[in-house]
């Protein structure tokens, strides 16, 4: 007895779902609401939902999530993104070897990795900042910082001459 009642319940559980499936392929679907309609409070009828606008991130001075803390962007001291010459050279592999005063004011002498030395004058370029000012012993460049956790922007380096023999 037992058999046949479970042969018999299979039958019916095996006939509901397939009755479901063909009413389901014969009705055609409506479209279902995206949101429940709200009465209106001056008619008092439904009115439907006004859709909620896309998301947009407004950063307001803080950082931008989407740039990775491990690799702090794209590396600006490879050597196969750079231009030649002064432009080329950062702050860093910059060494001050001699001021000269013009009737302009002070131009320096500096030397980067390479054994070649440039004149710069205040307002000149570099790769990572600019001259900011020469004096009687210094150079001042200023540096832009590439921290997006930074807040500081731009930082003042300032490299004294170096003599000839090395300070010593």
């Amino acid at each position: 007895m037992t058999r046949l009642f479970r042969m018999v319940a299979v039958a019916l559980v095996c006939a509901s779902v397939w009755s479901t499936a063909l009413s389901a392929q014969q009705k055609p679907e409506e479209p279902k609401p995206s949101a429940p309609a709200r009465p209106s409070p001056t008619t008092g009828t439904s009115a439907p939902a006004e859709p909620t606008p896309p998301y947009s991130y407004n950063p307001e001075g803080r950082r931008d999530p989407f740039i990775s803390l491990l690799s702090r962007g794209s590396d600006p001291g490879s050597a196969s993104n750079r231009p030649a010459g002064l432009a080329g050279m950062q702050i860093a592999e910059v060494a001050v070897k001699g001021i000269i005063r013009d009737r302009t004011g002070f131009i320096a002498m500096v030397q980067g990795t390479a054994p070649k030395t440039f004149t710069i004058r205040p307002g000149d370029k570099l790769m990572d900042g600019t001259v900011k000012a020469i004096t009687a012993d210094s150079v001042v460049f200023s540096e832009d910082v590439n921290d997006p956790l930074s807040m500081v922007k731009q930082k003042e380096v300032r490299k004294t001459v170096r003599p000839a023999d090395g300070g010593r």
